[in-house]
């Protein structure tokens, strides 16, 4: 089973383009990284779960719905009697999305008690993002997992970051976010991440990771693993709304590590991780043509493909 930490709330979907200050109606549709991976994994036909917290209140209750309607295990989301559920607005232009995250939610009160850490016994790999680290608890209680789990199961990273929840903290943010390299066996990273952090004296190139992905919208991705590195095309498409395409990519990466036998050993061939890159870049230019993050094409649909058959028979 693949595991996910982190943040799982209501992505509030403008309808029209344009400014937030101008949109007038909106739609209600899940999301929130970690659980979109584990979305994601579960319709790639791998089992996931998802470690996260959400409100007593009935957008709580509707994730939960919905994560189960998923196959996603949620006997590890814990229920919070002070705090409501998470809720972000994405502002859609041109199909690329921008969001509004509220604090006081949730996710941000994950408390070490609200954890149950015999998770590393039945997990292939740990899944996890930045989101967490901006506020206490979680991000103490965050750390704490990964520092757990660090030596008994693989850790996977989307720095995602999310300027937004760091203001006047950018030094705080980038101390925290060096701590997630740190722990990484696997990296996904978007190429403008990749600039911003290189541009603060932060480079890939000094950490001791067992596999980068590099994703850059348009241009494909780049997977690099030790002195191999393969640069895949994207495929063209028309986007309907990229929220959580990069969440796709990193379901993809993790699903086809473990179909082709290599999540364990982390060990990889020029033409495996070739393989691997054209999988995640079908998969996450797919899940653009639907609203809403969870939008992973199942197994059967991929199985049109040449790309999915490689990597699903």
């Amino acid at each position: 089973m693949i595991f996910a930490i982190g943040e799982v709330l209501i992505d509030v979907i403008a309808k029209e383009e344009g400014p937030l200050k101008d949109v007038k109606s909106f739609e209600k549709h899940p999301g929130g990284a970690p659980a979109n991976v584990a979305v994601g994994i579960a319709r790639l036909g791998i089992s996931s779960a998802l470690i996260s917290k959400v409100g007593r209140d009935p957008f709580g209750e509707f994730l939960i719905e919905k994560l189960r309607e998923e196959s996603v295990n949620t006997s590890y989301i814990s229920v919070d009697e002070e705090k409501h559920t998470g809720i972000v607005f994405v502002q859609l232009i041109g199909a690329k999305p921008e969001f509004i995250l509220y604090d006081g939610v949730a996710y941000f009160n994950l408390k070490k008690e609200d954890v149950d850490y015999s998770f590393t016994q039945n997990a292939e790999i740990l899944h996890f993002g930045s989101v967490l680290f901006a506020r206490e608890p979680s991000r103490g209680t965050a750390f704490d997992v990964l520092k757990e789990a660090k030596g008994k199961v693989p850790l996977s990273y989307d720095v995602n970051i999310r300027l937004d929840l760091w203001r006047g903290r950018e030094d705080e943010m980038l101390r925290d976010l060096e701590k997630g390299l740190k722990l990484a066996d696997i990296v996904k990273i978007g190429d403008g991440e990749l600039a911003f952090l290189e541009e603060r004296g932060i480079n890939l190139e000094d950490f001791d990771f067992k596999l980068v992905a590099i994703t850059k919208g348009s241009e494909g991705s780049e997977l690099i693993h030790n002195n191999i590195n393969v640069n895949v095309p994207a495929y063209d498409v028309r986007p309907v709304d990229t929220t959580g395409a990069g969440d796709a990519f990193m379901a993809a990466l993790l699903t086809s590590l473990h179909y082709l036998g290599k999540l364990e050993s982390l060990k990889l061939k020029r033409e495996e991780l070739l393989t691997i890159g054209r999988f995640a870049n079908l998969v996450a230019a797919l899940s653009t043509l639907k609203r809403g993050a969870w939008s992973v094409p199942t197994v059967d649909e991929l199985k049109k493909y040449e790309e999915g058959r490689k990597v699903l028979l």
